[in-house]
């Protein structure tokens, strides 16, 4: 696994082209806030909920989208939109993401700084707990985020 981190924007056309991105979201599939309210603009939530609605419930556990030739990994960390993840339903939904990456032989991911923003994880915690998930991997991974 390689690890970089870069400030930049992680909609722009280079990285959307070449890297598959995931993201945190809820299981009621609001996507109303934060980052999370920009993938739904993509179609994301569109997608969720034609795909997936009703079936799904609970937490810790990836949804694989693809909109416009993007795959977004819909890491379900939390049941409602206003709760909080915890660090144990982030690690279960990266584990089940991973795993999905790896079948779907997807090679790079990018993501922002996951469950930090609104959620209020702490990154250096956050940053440990994807190195732990994907250490033995071959995926590339980024991170973009804006100051």
């Amino acid at each position: 696994m390689t690890f970089t981190e870069e400030k930049g924007n992680l909609f722009a056309m280079e990285v959307v082209t070449y890297y598959a991105l995931c993201h945190c979201i809820s299981s009621d599939f609001a996507l109303g806030a934060g980052i999370a309210k920009e993938f739904a603009k993509m179609g994301v939530k569109k997608q969720l909920c034609k795909n997936h609605s009703k079936q799904w419930q609970g937490k810790g556990y990836c949804l694989i989208t693809e909109t416009n030739g993007i795959t977004v990994g819909n890491l379900v960390t939390k049941e409602r939109y206003f709760h909080k993840p915890t660090l144990e339903t982030l690690r279960q939904s990266l584990e089940d993401f991973r795993q999905q990456v790896l079948e779907l032989k997807l090679p790079r991911i990018a993501m922002p700084k996951i469950g930090c923003g609104l959620d209020k994880l702490d990154w250096t915690v956050v940053r440990d707990v994807i190195r732990e998930v994907f250490a033995d991997t071959d995926i590339e991974i980024l991170v973009r985020y804006f100051d």
